[in-house]
């Protein structure tokens, strides 16, 4: 019986790049070339369900996405309650799950957060 063997690597008609950026934009190219790009090994594949089950157990994406990029923009949940016209206590409430966000806070957020309103739906 025939074992089961790794193909050596090749560089299947790649380039190598090498190129500076600003440190801030770095994970974001890294990102957008990993998504371009993916690495052909199947083992580190996931889907992103898989993914917000493993580390976001019982969160919606919407909650998750609207911390995530208010962090992004530095901004706290008392600004983004101030540049949007929603309470703070009903934004800690939508990051936490508790809270429908709904299209027209979806467009107010996004607005704010300079982010695609859909994302949080």
């Amino acid at each position: 019986m025939q074992a089961l063997t790794k193909k050596p690597r090749t560089d299947n008609g790649l380039v190598t790049l090498h190129f500076k950026v600003r440190p801030e934009n770095a994970e974001r190219i890294k990102r957008y070339v990993a998504k371009i790009e993916p690495e052909q090994n199947d083992e580190t594949v996931i889907t992103l369900e898989d993914f917000f089950n493993k580390h976001f157990p019982g969160q919606t994406e919407g909650a998750v996405y609207l911390r995530g990029i208010r962090t992004r923009e530095n901004l706290s949940q008392t600004r983004l309650a101030e540049l949007t016209g929603i309470p703070q206590r009903h934004i800690s409430e939508m990051e936490n799950g508790k809270r429908p966000i709904g299209k027209e806070r979806a467009k107010l957020l996004a607005e704010a957060l300079n982010a695609d309103y859909r994302a949080f739906l």
